[in-house]
């Protein structure tokens, strides 16, 4: 199973949340999986690709064919509940970024 998500040519929206976690799971773990699987059901998303490190700092990248599929997305009532425990619970700090996708490159040869 490849690490890298699926994506089509551009262009296409990422959200990238870069987050501190705090110590210990308090139903990380489950809620991250529930929202990867909730995300998959959302009309126009088209991937995601995460990483942690030992010591906590995270990044997840997902991936949106247009502005108001992630805007939807933002809005859905059980992804709602996991922003404010990742509020309350989860993360020490995080940071999170909207960008539009205008070129993409696959490597090493290129594309």
């Amino acid at each position: 199973m490849s690490r890298f998500a699926p994506l089509p040519d551009p262009p296409y929206y990422a959200v990238i949340f870069t987050a501190q976690r705090t110590e210990g799971d308090h139903g990380y773990g489950a809620m991250a999986d529930q929202m990867v699987t909730l995300a998959e059901s959302q009309p126009g998303y088209l991937g995601v690709e995460t990483t942690r490190d030992e010591a906590g700092l995270g990044i997840t990248v997902s991936y949106w064919q247009d502005e108001a599929s992630l805007i939807a997305w933002k809005a859905v009532a059980q992804h709602l509940l996991a922003q404010k425990l990742g509020k309350t619970r989860w993360y020490e700090h995080y940071t999170l970024r909207v960008a539009r996708v205008e070129r993409a490159y696959d490597g090493p040869e290129g594309r």
